[in-house]
């Protein structure tokens, strides 16, 4: 037996619900009848399921001529328990819009019929002085206002049985991703997960789009900045170079770090570089260049430098840290503490830069970097090497 659209609205029994109604049915028989409309099911899916499983015929009643099917179904199924409130809400939705549709038609077919316009409007809700409320995504000429929309959502979550919160949520995934609010009705997907890989692929287009990226390049601004300084030390005389006392690099003092214009965007992830030595230097760079602290990346290496009396410094700290509000467009295998090789005196493991590359989007900038680096723009003395 097909099934009316108005009955597919609504997510189907999860299994453990699912063999709880059928041992009810097979202890108590079919308690409530299935309604039909025009031979499809409009409400009782489950119990159809169940019986036929368990070789019942099942007992069904048709619906009443010129009753609203969609009115029907959203009596019967709206207060559902086993629904969240966004899913209620983004089911309403769809069955508030299918119900107008409904009621134009009809209204049609008795203009055509009678000659007189007759349009129904039971679930529309109205204001306080009895005018219509149109709460269709789209209606209306012009955007309403903020106290309309305050209007319009609590119209919409009192007809609904949920909250504004849920509105707000389920009318901005429907016009804009309506494949995870198919989701988020199934119970596939919760509507925080679902808004969060809304917004992770609007963020990544709109970072990735051409004319966002000339536009960066033009004014000087990046979504992404490591930097590695060189910071104001000096090599211990060593046997084996005992005439080298400088490093391969210029060095710059705390002052002219401090003082450097980091070129980001309004929203944009930083990753500093330092050692256990510049650790509280570098919490006081990164107050200096107005950004915000958020946790630390941790290198651990194969070995490293051990002065005298204390243990090992196996390790560097890239702290990362942001300006606005940056996302990441992916999440999954990217812990703060991660093993790599060593490679040349100062240089940072390719495997950061991978993961950065997976992790961000947007322009990204590696300052006073000592080597090429895909997908990074190069800042320094050493950037063409």
């Amino acid at each position: 037996m097909k099934l009316h659209p108005a009955s597919e609205h609504f997510p189907l029994m999860d299994e453990e619900r699912f063999r709880e109604l059928v041992e009810d049915i097979r202890c108590n028989g079919q308690r409530q009848p299935i309604i039909l409309c025009q031979d499809q099911i409009l409400d009782g899916r489950n119990r159809f399921r169940a019986c036929r499983e368990l070789g019942i015929t099942a007992q069904t009643v048709t619906l009443q001529e010129g009753e609203n099917p969609y009115e029907v179904v959203w009596s019967l199924n709206g207060n559902r328990r086993d629904m969240s409130a966004d899913q209620r809400y983004l089911v309403w939705k769809r069955v508030h819009a299918d119900s107008d549709a409904w009621r134009r038609r009809m209204a049609d077919q008795r203009e055509n019929a009678n000659g007189k316009r007759s349009v129904a409007a039971k679930l529309q809700p109205r204001t306080a002085d009895g005018k219509s409320l149109d709460v269709r995504p789209g209606s209306g000429t012009s955007s309403p206002t903020t106290c309309e929309r305050h209007v319009q959502r609590n119209a919409k979550a009192s007809l609904s049985n949920t909250n504004a919160g849920a509105v707000k949520r389920g009318d901005w995934l429907a016009w804009r991703r309506p494949d995870l609010a198919e989701k988020v009705v199934k119970g596939d997907l919760p509507m925080a997960a679902a808004i969060r890989e809304a917004k992770r692929e609007e963020t990544i287009a709109r970072l990735n789009q051409t004319q966002a990226i000339e536009a960066k390049a033009l004014d000087g601004v990046y979504d992404v900045i490591v930097v590695d300084p060189p910071w104001p030390m000096k090599k211990i005389d060593r046997d084996e170079r005992p005439n080298q006392t400088e490093f391969d690099y210029p060095t710059m003092p705390e002052a002219e770090l401090a003082a450097l214009d980091l070129p980001c965007a309004e929203n944009c992830h930083v990753w500093l570089w330092t050692t256990h030595k510049f650790l509280p230097m570098a919490f006081r760079l990164l107050q200096a260049w107005d950004l915000k602290y958020v946790c630390s990346f941790v290198w651990h290496k194969a070995g490293g430098f051990q002065p005298f009396g204390l243990p090992q410094y196996n390790c560097e700290f890239a702290l990362y840290a942001r300006r606005g509000a940056p996302i990441f467009i992916d999440t999954k295998s990217f812990p703060t503490c991660f093993s790599a090789s060593r490679g040349a005196h100062s240089e940072k493991p390719e495997e950061f830069y991978a993961t950065l590359r997976r992790v961000t989007a947007g322009r990204r900038l590696d300052m006073f970097n000592r080597r090429i680096i895909a997908g990074f723009d190069g800042w320094g003395k050493e950037a063409a090497k």
